[in-house]
This record gives structure tokens, C-alpha cells and sequence, in this order.
């Protein structure tokens, strides 16, 4: 671009001097061609680097997935290709399954039993509640009948004085007297069967534990006993068709297989030492790397442009996401040493610029590694934006050229 700039600036110097002459060719007006584009080739460079700054290191990140199964066994098969771009939840290997399927029925059968005896214990509550109504219901019936048995025993009792005294008198009739007598007896063997009656209930009603009669307050116990036994039998169950639907392993994003040397035989482990395979995203990221001034007036939201030698001759358009103003050589790890200052500097960091791709080039593949340039246009001096822009074209015509002797 500079060079283009000097052959236009020489073309109107040849113009005004040597063709039509308009001011003279002497020293000062050498030393003044000289100077001009010395001076303002400078300026407009530093101008450009500040309002439009540019980045010879623009790389592209994709996560790295490490595939690790959950479950350990041995790999009956690999369905997918390696290198090839699979969708999200296709299968990449699967594992024997049958003892998870067998560990599956012993905790199905298991559940079963314990439901079973969930059953039977939920029964047993209802039965000791209806049993403890019952015996409610003898005991106010026994309480009735005494209640009932005391006023004729009363009465019985005076009928007896009242044969008495006529028969004292000789009024009265002795078979009657004897028959009150015997009425008496027969009530006080009734109440006092009564009586015995409602001591026995009152015993069974005696024990109450925590509101209840004992043994409703057992069959609620062993209900809740049996409760818990069936609900972990029930997360055995789902622990058991989990590790079961472990045994296939999905992809878990859009993306590719690399470095699939995993065959059907194989055992796998789930140690993070020994990832099964490497599954690399579909999705990227676009970082440009800039020195710390030339970030001066970028702002989240400026346009960019990147040029990759994976698509020479195309401008990949783009916008500012976010600048991470943070780098390692700003950290300062827990040690027990002082930071060593002299004798070996460090180089000035820089600051990484996260891209995000416009919509128009959102689909086109890129490269995880790929490196390449990349140049911010703020919303400052645009008007010698297009310098940079023209730069930036210019290169990326040049990645056409494949510079090797062999």
C-alpha cells in the first residue's frame, strides 16, 4: 500500500515538475518531495495502527473434547468414521451391555419383592386401624351396658326390700321375693361380666405410641420401613438403567472424530488418563492477538475483517465480541520465591480480541490452528480505513502464492 501511495505521489511530482514544469526543480524543492512523503507516510501509519489496528496472528480455537465412557467393557463397535463431520447424538462406539442388563433384572426383581412387601405392610396398617376401631367400638359398648345393667340392678334391688317387708308382714308372696332375689344375682353377674369386658378392652387400648394404639403404630413403622426399602430399590433401578444406557456413547456436540484407533475388543475404561477417542467441535472461535496500545479506541461492536491462507483471495467478515484484558504474564502463582525481575526479561505480552464471524460467513469451515491476519475498524477516522482495508486485500491475493523450491 505504501509503495502504492509513493507511485501516485511520484506520478504528481513528475507532473508538477518535469512535464508541465509548474514550479522549479531546485534543491528546496527536492529536499521539500523528500520530506513530504517521509513525514506524512509516517503519520498516516501511525494514524492507521491506532483507528484501525492490525494483527498478523489471528488463529482459530475449537474445544478438544476428550470421549470418556462411564462405564467400563469391552467395545463391540465403532460405527463412526474418523475425519467426518457427524451431528450431535450419533453414536461413536458402544460397549457390551450385558452385564448392565443383568445388574438391571436383579434390581428390577428386587423392586419387585419390595413392592410387594409395601403391599403387604400397607395392609397390615389398614387392619391394625380397623382392629383398634373395634375395640373403640366393644369398649363404648361395654361401657354402655354397664351403664344400662346399674339402673335395673337399683331397681331390682328395691323390689327385693319391698318382698321383703310385705313378706315380713304377711303380705306378701315368697315366690316373688325369691324370683326379685334371683333377678338381683343375674344383673350383678351380668355387670360384672361387664365390667371384665371393658378391663380386657381398656388393656389392648392401653399402649399408645405417639398418639396411636401400639399396634397401628407398628404396622405405620414397618409401612415406612418397607417405604424406604422400595425407594432405594427404585434408585438402584434407575442407577442400573443409567449405567446400562452408558454403555452407548453419543457424540456430544456436532463435530469430528480424530484420532480413532479404538476397535471393536478394545476395553475401555472411564480414567481420564485414557480418553476412548479425541471429538473436536464443529463450533469455533476467532481470537486476534494486538499489543496493548493499539486497543486504545476498539470497542466491543467495531466491524473486522480476517484473511486466512485456508481461503486466499476472501475477506471473512466480523465483529468485535469482546477483549480479554487479561494474559498470562499478568498472574502470579502461590510460591514460596520471589519473582525473578532481571537477567532474563519477559517479552511484552499481548492482549487476545475475540471475533465473532458475521452471519454471511458463519457456515464457512475453519480450520482448528488455522493462523492468519485480521485488522479492527473503529468508529474513528474512517475515512483512512480503507488504506488498511486495501492492505489487508492485498495480502490475501498474496496467499494464492505458495512459496516453496520443491
Amino acid at each position: 500500500m505504501e509503495a502504492l501511495l509513493l507511485g501516485i505521489y511520484g506520478f504528481f511530482v513528475w507532473l508538477i515538475f518535469i512535464k508541465f514544469k509548474w514550479l522549479p526543480w531546485n534543491t528546496t524543492s527536492k529536499v521539500t518531495v523528500v520530506i513530504i512523503p517521509i513525514v506524512g507516510l509516517t503519520a498516516l501509519v501511525l494514524a492507521l495502527n491506532v483507528v484501525a489496528p492490525s494483527s498478523a496472528d489471528v488463529r482459530v480455537f475449537k474445544y478438544v473434547v476428550q470421549v470418556l465412557p462411564q462405564v467400563r467393557g469391552r467395545v463391540l463397535e465403532v460405527p463412526v468414521e474418523p475425519n467426518r463431520l457427524v451431528k450431535k447424538g450419533a453414536v461413536l462406539f458402544r460397549i457390551d451391555p450385558t452385564p448392565y442388563q443383568n445388574d438391571l433384572n436383579v434390581a428390577r426383581a428386587k423392586l419387585a419383592a419390595d413392592e410387594a412387601k409395601l403391599a403387604q405392610a400397607s395392609a397390615n396398617v389398614v387392619g391394625s386401624s380397623a382392629d383398634a376401631r373395634q375395640l373403640q367400638a366393644q369398649l363404648q359398648s361395654a361401657n354402655a351396658q354397664v351403664r344400662t345393667l346399674e339402673p335395673r340392678l337399683d331397681l331390682a334391688k328395691l323390689r327385693v326390700r319391698q318382698n321383703r317387708e310385705l313378706v315380713a308382714a304377711g303380705a306378701g308372696d315368697r315366690f316373688a321375693l325369691e324370683q326379685a332375689e334371683a333377678n338381683v344375682i343375674d344383673l350383678e353377674a351380668q355387670i360384672l361380666a361387664a365390667l371384665a369386658n371393658e378391663a380386657q378392652v381398656t388393656q389392648k387400648l392401653s399402649g399408645i405410641v405417639n398418639g396411636e394404639q401400639a399396634s397401628v403404630a407398628a404396622a405405620r413403622a414397618q409401612f415406612a420401613t418397607a417405604k424406604a426399602q422400595v425407594d432405594s430399590s427404585r434408585a438402584d433401578v434407575a442407577n442400573a438403567q443409567w449405567n446400562l444406557d452408558q454403555t452407548t456413547v453419543y457424540a456430544p456436540t456436532s463435530g469430528y472424530a480424530t484420532n480413532v484407533t479404538l476397535r471393536a475388543g478394545s476395553y475401555v475404561v472411564s480414567i481420564p488418563l485414557a480418553p476412548a477417542m479425541i471429538f473436536v467441535e464443529e463450533e469455533y472461535q476467532v481470537i486476534a492477538l494486538f499489543g496493548q496500545n493499539e486497543l486504545v479506541l476498539v470497542e466491543p461492536g467495531n466491524h473486522a475483517e480476517i484473511a486466512l491462507p485456508t481461503y486466499p483471495g476472501r475477506i471473512i467478515k466480523a465483529k468485535v465480541d469482546s477483549i480479554v484484558w487479561a494474559q498470562g504474564q499478568g498472574q502470579l502463582a502461590q510460591s514460596g520465591t520471589l519473582a525473578q525481575t532481571g537477567g532474563y526479561p519477559q517479552a511484552p505480552g499481548r492482549f487476545p480480541v475475540k471475533l465473532e464471524i458475521d452471519e454471511r460467513d458463519r457456515d464457512l469451515f475453519l480450520a482448528a490452528g488455522a493462523v492468519g491476519n485480521g485488522a479492527i475498524y473503529t468508529e474513528h477516522a474512517a475515512a483512512i480505513h480503507i488504506l488498511r482495508m486495501v492492505v489487508l486485500r492485498v495480502g490475501s491475493i498474496t496467499n494464492y502464492l505458495v512459496l516453496k523450491l520443491h
